[in-house]
């Protein structure tokens, strides 16, 4: 879905090295023998009649999308993020499903508030990102760590954090099962 364009004279300053057409040829091949067919990835799309809302959408991307689906219907519309469209949806209670929860945390532009005053957020650690959680009092630690969070102590404070590999979804609906999600909000662009 993107694609990436490096002009020629700023090669001489990557990590690129020239090779002949055979070298490049088994080089490639042994790649593309890794990479898997294709992925699976979640995107919230607005469709629909858009003029009408386009100002209510958010700012965060206006690009349009033109999609097709397996059983052939067309849609036309703008990307939003799992954070704006749990809101938008939303009634009284905010209900995110674990998994979006915690891909809409990894995306980084979403914060989830949390019951007792707890938040989660996508953070920048020793150059690593993690997802932390904030808020937390010495009485419900030794529960996150039982729930599968870890701590650091950084800069003479402790942190927890929720893991960020495939553990993490199920560590994250332990979390909200007992500290449910009270708001949902976004990140400014930086």
């Amino acid at each position: 879905m993107e694609s990436h364009a490096v002009p020629m004279k700023m090669m001489g300053d990557t990590h690129w090295i020239e090779a002949d057409r055979n070298t490049f040829a088994a080089a490639w091949t042994a790649e593309v023998a890794e990479v898997p067919e294709f992925s699976n990835s979640t995107i919230h799309i607005v469709a629909g009649l858009l003029l009408p809302i386009w100002k209510r959408l958010p700012n965060e991307s206006t690009r349009v999308y033109r999609l097709q689906t397996d059983d052939g219907e067309r849609i036309v519309g703008r990307k939003v993020s799992p954070a704006w469209a749990a809101n938008a949806t939303a009634s009284d209670a905010v209900t995110l499903a674990p998994a979006d929860a915690f891909m809409a945390l990894m995306d980084g532009r979403t914060i989830l508030d949390l019951a007792e005053g707890l938040q989660l957020r996508r953070v920048r650690v020793m150059g690593a990102d993690r997802v932390e959680l904030s808020g937390f009092t010495d009485t419900m630690r030794e529960r996150l760590t039982a729930y599968g969070l870890f701590h650091e102590i950084i800069s003479w404070k402790l942190r927890m954090f929720v893991p960020t590999d495939a553990n993490g979804p199920a560590v994250l609906e332990r979390v909200l099962s007992r500290y449910p999600v009270q708001r949902i909000g976004e990140r400014e662009a930086a």
